[in-house]
């Protein structure tokens, strides 16, 4: 069986390994945190477009949404040291997704301050739907490994 290192290159130091099995659990938290994205993101917008009715000034990012968008970037960067390709193409899909987060934010702000309502962040959505198809198609590919196998 291959192991990997729990801590990538810092297990040397620790000395930790973990199976192939574990890294479905790092994988499943993944996804779980991008869904967590998704209702910090409703919950954000909504914050934002009471806010933008006492104007441009009340708008303020919401630090939860925030905060998931850290833990998500970081874990993702861990993942790449545990299973590196998968985990550079979430990293990848994860930063787009966090500077797309941050230049909707200021479109908000924008909005609020032509005294326009305040739209949907759709490149924000746009980017989570992909970051959370390939977090998912990462964490349940063993659902649907067979009929693939006998495709391929």
């Amino acid at each position: 069986m291959t192991r990997v290192n729990f801590f990538g290159p810092v297990d040397s130091i620790f000395g930790v390994e973990i199976g192939i099995a574990d890294v479905l659990v790092i994988e499943a938290l993944l996804l779980a945190l991008v869904v967590l994205n998704f209702v910090t993101r409703k919950i954000a917008h909504d914050r934002h477009v009471a806010q933008a009715d006492d104007g441009a000034e009340a708008v303020s990012r919401f630090v939860p949404h925030e905060a998931i968008n850290v833990v998500l970037l970081v874990g993702a960067f861990y993942y790449m040291t545990v299973s590196y390709h998968p985990g550079f193409v979430l990293s990848s899909l994860v930063i787009g997704l966090v500077l797309t987060d941050f230049f909707e934010f200021e479109a908000r702000k924008a909005e609020a301050r032509r005294g326009v309502s305040l739209e949907r962040p759709k490149g924000a959505l746009a980017a989570a739907t992909i970051v959370l198809a390939y977090a998912a198609y990462q964490t349940l590919f063993f659902l649907i490994e067979g009929p693939v196998g006998a495709i391929i």
